[in-house]
């Protein structure tokens, strides 16, 4: 929070000399029958703007934590140049996997320990899996859009450091369903000094990691 009232004053400053101000951008994204959706990614671009990652832009590392059966998050966002890495917090082995054009890996991780960061160097969406547990799912977009933000358990992701003009909000789920084009997308108008909610309903397709896993099923 402290970093967007920073960069917003930034942005006021700016204003000064070029007549843009701050605007607020709420988004929402609902299910095909009213509810929140967690983990979708909010992706803001302006059209005639500089659509790329800040340069100089540090690159982070993030962990996804495999924690009773699970991924966690099950959706993480990054960008390109961050590195990921995987950490086995549940007392059996877990063998992460990715078949993914954008990075393809595997490792092995025994309970307790955690893999090498592994750089991400492209932006697209990278599918990740347990070679063990069929249930186990992640996945990590990485995206150069100067603003993404993922949903929280509300379903809404904000941006309140945004100078006012013309955007185009793109929002995406791996439960969409499969086709052309995977992403959805609104253009939207910022007024100085106005806030804005955009209201995304998706139509999703079932949740997988309900599925059976090898490791319970005596195969």
């Amino acid at each position: 929070m402290r970093s967007g009232v920073v960069a917003c004053v930034f942005m006021v400053w700016l204003a000064l000399a070029s007549g843009a101000a701050c605007a607020g951008l709420s988004v929402r994204v609902t299910d095909q029958a009213g509810r929140p959706v967690a983990n979708a990614v909010v992706t803001v671009i302006a059209p005639d703007g500089d659509d790329a990652t800040p340069a100089g832009a540090t690159p982070a590392t993030r962990t996804i934590d495999q924690k009773q059966l699970t991924f966690m998050p099950y959706v993480e966002v990054l960008r390109p140049g961050d590195s990921v890495a995987f950490r086995n917090s549940d007392a059996t082995q877990h063998h992460v996997y990715s078949f993914s054009p954008v990075k393809r890996f595997e490792f092995v991780v025994v309970p307790g320990a955690r893999s090498a960061p592994l750089v991400l160097d492209k932006a697209g969406v990278v599918a990740v899996g347990c070679n063990i547990h069929d249930g186990m799912i992640n996945y990590l977009y990485v995206t150069d859009a100067p603003k993404a933000a993922r949903t929280d358990a509300r379903g809404r992701a904000t941006f309140d450091d945004l100078p006012a003009g013309r955007y185009l909000v793109r929002v995406w789920h791996p439960r969409l369903p499969p086709g052309r084009p995977d992403l959805r997308e609104k253009p939207a108008t910022l007024v100085d000094g106005q806030d804005r909610t955009l209201a995304f309903p998706l139509a999703l397709r079932p949740d997988p990691r309900r599925q059976f896993d090898r490791e319970h099923t005596h195969y």
